[in-house]
């Protein structure tokens, strides 16, 4: 891989310090709500992997988590594990469309969540 660029280079435009700003929409399941936090996006053990430390402050209560991006070379594509404060744990798969949309499909549900930049200093997480 020595001419060719890392696979993990794809989470560039996510790396870095992150203010969260949340606006979560009334549904059957729960209601509309607003909230913060604050994310951390870095490279671990030698750019093998992308690291997500998140925490945040919605509806009265602070949650927490730590995610793990990989590149599985041997299926060829991403791989992404959550881990809550909760004690939740999740798995999804990732695929990117261009350099700066990142797309999971969650193994436990039937969503796709996207990371999307919007400017160089907006990145909108949406659920589908």
């Amino acid at each position: 891989m020595a001419n060719e660029e890392k696979p993990i280079k794809k989470f560039d435009f996510l790396l870095g310090d992150w203010d969260l700003e949340y606006r979560i929409p009334k549904t059957a399941l729960s209601e509309a709500g607003t909230g913060s936090g604050k994310g951390t996006f870095k490279r671990i053990l030698d750019d093998k992997y992308v690291l997500f430390d998140y925490s945040s402050w919605t509806n009265s209560e602070k949650g927490g988590a730590h995610a793990i991006f990989a590149w599985d070379e041997k299926v060829k594509f991403y791989r992404f594990w959550w881990f809550e404060n909760s004690g939740n744990f999740s798995q999804a798969n990732c695929n990117f469309q261009g350099d700066k949309a990142l797309f999971m499909n969650w193994h436990d549900s039937l969503f796709v969540q996207s990371f999307r930049a919007v400017d160089p200093n907006q990145v909108v997480l949406r659920r589908a």
